[in-house]
């Protein structure tokens, strides 16, 4: 298959797009704003385009033909949504509207990377599944949740062939540990490096943590099964809440510091329970998460460490 992975340099894609490359021609489009090249293996092809640039995205895609586009591009911070809900837009929705006016001529099956973490708000039971009614509580869950409705709609108007997965909250390696998203890269890095490491809030609000190579699993299985996930919405998730005071501590463990975390006031648009149900997922295709929380916190904090090792031989 001709496959095209829009993210593609960043955490999530570049992952996916090693797994893809070994049975399918895959290529990369990617702005490089969060996405690093050195995450792209030289012999996949790079294309650096915003999504935004309606003009570039049109012209790339009268050159290119795709069996399948994974859609990851995104901004993929809650608090920056937050703090720029104009922005978050421009990219999260506008950029995606550009990707689907591109495509509504073509028989291409998109692959739309959404979230679960963001999507549905507060509610009071759980594990989540997607039959709880979306009530997104920042900027970006909202933009999120526009862009699977645009792409219901494009399905409906233009045949546009789709599958939606909400993911939970992914971590792992090459996650960057420098932004506002990303706990668990966060915590690592900084008590790899001897920093004092915040926690907004009394800690006590849960996750739904999941392993990169997890998700990675998850989008395969529906590459696989195109008749069984064709216009439909899966969350991806492990189904486990964990708090990130037990996140903090496993962390801690793993890197093997007895540093005590500092607790500032919670931030804006911010849940306070999250975990999903993935029972939808698994009767469709059979997948399942692979990792525990304990192995998939290991394997991160040691890539962490092996990474610092390079930089300061």
């Amino acid at each position: 298959m001709r496959v095209l992975i829009t993210g593609g340099a960043g955490f999530i894609g570049s992952h996916l797009a090693e797994a893809l490359s070994s049975l399918h021609e895959v290529a990369i489009l990617d702005n490089l704003s969060t996405g690093r090249r050195e995450n792209v293996p030289p012999d996949i092809p790079l294309y650096e385009i915003d999504l935004r640039d309606k003009e570039a995205l049109q012209a790339h895609f009268a050159k290119h033909e795709y069996d399948v586009v994974f859609h990851l591009a995104a901004q993929a911070d809650v608090r920056t949504s937050v703090d720029s809900p104009i922005e978050d837009a421009h990219t999260n929705v506008i950029g995606t509207l550009h990707l689907l006016d591109a495509l509504k001529n073509k028989p291409t099956w998109l692959i739309f990377s959404s979230t679960g973490g963001a999507i549905y708000g507060e509610k009071s039971t759980f594990p989540l599944s997607e039959s709880e009614c979306p009530f997104p509580e920042s900027p970006y869950g909202i933009a999120k949740l526009a862009g699977e409705l645009y792409i219901h709609a494009f399905s409906t108007a233009y045949q546009v062939p789709y599958t939606i997965l909400r993911l939970a909250n992914v971590y792992g390696p090459r996650q960057n540990p420098h932004g506002e998203a990303g706990v668990i890269a966060i915590f690592s890095y900084r008590l790899l490096t001897g920093q004092p490491v915040y926690i907004y809030g009394d800690g006590e609000q849960t996750r739904d943590f999941i392993y990169v190579e997890d998700v990675v699993s998850a989008f395969l299985s529906v590459l696989g099964m195109p008749q069984r996930t064709y216009g439909q919405v899966f969350n991806v998730g492990t189904g486990v809440q964990t708090s990130v005071n037990q996140l903090y501590r496993l962390i801690a463990a793993a890197v093997g510091v007895e540093q005590e975390p500092t607790y500032l006031p919670p931030k804006v648009g911010e849940l306070r329970r999250n975990a999903l149900s993935a029972a939808k997922l698994h009767a469709a295709t059979g997948w399942q998460p692979r990792y525990t929380l304990t192995e998939g916190v290991q394997r991160t904090v040691e890539s962490f460490r092996k990474s610092l090792q390079l930089l300061n031989p």
